[in-house]
């Protein structure tokens, strides 16, 4: 088998790969004795006809074509080698030239990642916007923890106010018409949660328990139910029970009931300690995206749209897990938002894009700068993976061993050679502000 490059542009290649006589001869006699047993010839027992009378009734082209099968893997994955060739897909593959007794020869059309010339990548400029912990971060989380621990009490000495929960039966009817839907016995209901249509919660207020009322409201004109929207309907009431949230004194004792803390001071002392680590954890996270894409910005590379693809369909596996654990399948996800999944694999496209620019480009500065896992490090790092999983370290370092450790000799090399460029960056701080910090909650 001999093999050459007979055209380069870019990142696209033609391969001439040739196969000897004498290999194809024994492709070809791989392909009778696997296709034998489909031929049926007079005189013979089905799958015993010798090649020869087989080929005479069909003629020799009749095993080329697994012949072929058989023959191009092994040359192709040979000529691959010999040239140093990492294809991003499958060759479109051509016969140039097969003829009995002669060499054939194939041209093998691939694709290639494309060279990444990185420069510049040591001092970039980025911003570190530092996210302070304030008190009245502290102050809602607390408040958080209060209103967890509420509860509710019956109340039967006054009528229904804002906040409350009660219990009500109701009828619903248009012109005096009964509709669909619009009836229920014992419903729960939080007053000022907007969970009914607009206007009818308020009109619960001052109610007693026992007490019947109508509540006379309009419903929207982009009502789901179009034979309701625009229209008045009016509500037959009544109120069963009525339920007031009451919340925890915050105190010491509060601090004792809800945490390993005797004293209120030292819970919110603890929530701010918390709260400095989560922050400083999310700088860190923030700086290191910041200098990846200052990095990347600076390379100009044509990604292959198939390799684009194969991380959408990474994307679209982990997409559809969340989904999934959330009891969503895709279909009903595209049900619901209205979408289909060549929709959400072009939403998916730009990330994706990005995604394999950023690798690509980290990829090659761990090449130049000669950045390599020890393995002291790949030890921690599956170490701290089994941690990370709550798994026993000696059963998941013994599970790690029958599998390839370079996923995890990887996972450390990325992290180092993010390091280094952190490290080398120029990095210039800022408080984050009330603006963009309502920024990022409105995303």
């Amino acid at each position: 088998m001999s093999s050459e490059i007979i055209k380069q542009e870019d990142n696209k290649i033609s391969l001439r790969i040739a196969v000897s006589p004498e290999k194809f001869e024994e492709a070809v006699n791989k392909a009778y004795h696997k296709m034998r047993g489909r031929f049926n010839i007079p005189g013979f027992r089905k799958g015993k006809a010798p090649r020869k009378i087989v080929e005479l009734h069909y003629g020799p082209e009749i095993f080329y074509e697994e012949a072929i099968n058989l023959s191009f893997p092994e040359a192709y994955e040979a000529a691959l080698e010999k040239h140093e060739l990492d294809p991003v897909d499958q060759p479109q593959v051509d016969i140039e030239k097969m003829e009995n007794g002669e060499e054939v020869i194939f041209i093998a059309d691939i694709e290639i990642m494309p060279e990444v010339l990185v420069e510049g990548y040591k001092g970039v400029e980025v911003e570190k916007v530092v996210h302070p912990v304030s008190d009245e971060a502290v102050e809602a989380e607390l408040k958080e923890m209060q209103e967890k621990n509420a509860r509710m009490i019956t109340i039967e000495d006054r009528p229904v106010k804002e906040g409350d929960q009660v219990v009500l039966d109701y009828e619903g009817s248009v012109d005096g018409e009964v509709f669909q839907g619009g009836t229920a016995e014992k419903q729960n209901l939080e007053i000022g949660s907007g969970r009914f249509i607009p206007g009818f919660e308020e009109q619960l207020i001052g109610l007693e328990i026992g007490q019947e009322s109508v509540v006379t409201v309009t419903f929207p004109e982009e009502y789901q139910a179009e034979e309701l929207a625009g229209k008045e309907a009016q509500f037959k009431v009544q109120i069963h029970e009525i339920k007031e949230k009451e919340v925890p004194q915050l105190d010491d004792e509060f601090a004792k009931d809800v945490s390993e803390f005797d004293t209120l001071e030292e819970l919110k002392a603890d929530i701010r300690t918390r709260q400095e680590a989560a922050a400083k954890e999310r700088e860190d996270q923030e700086l290191r995206a910041n200098v990846i894409q200052a990095v990347t910005d600076k390379v100009a590379v044509n990604i292959p749209e198939a390799v684009i693809n194969r991380q959408i369909d990474r994307m679209m596996q982990d997409f559809n897990y969340q989904m999934s654990s959330q009891g969503i399948s895709l279909e009903l996800y595209y049900q619901m938002t209205g979408s289909s999944e060549d929709e959400l694999r072009e939403r998916m496209h730009p990330d994706a894009e990005r995604n394999v620019k950023d690798q690509l480009v980290l990829d090659e500065i761990t090449k130049m700068e000669e950045i390599v896992a020890t393995e002291e490090e790949i030890e921690e790092e599956i170490e701290a993976l089994a941690k990370q999983y709550g798994q026993d370290v000696e059963k998941f370092k013994e599970t790690a061993a029958k599998h390839d450790r370079k996923v995890f000799a990887d996972n450390v090399t990325l992290r180092k050679t993010i390091d280094f460029l952190v490290e080398h960056a120029t990095i210039k701080e800022k408080e984050e502000t009330e603006q963009s910090q309502e920024a990022v909650e409105t995303e």
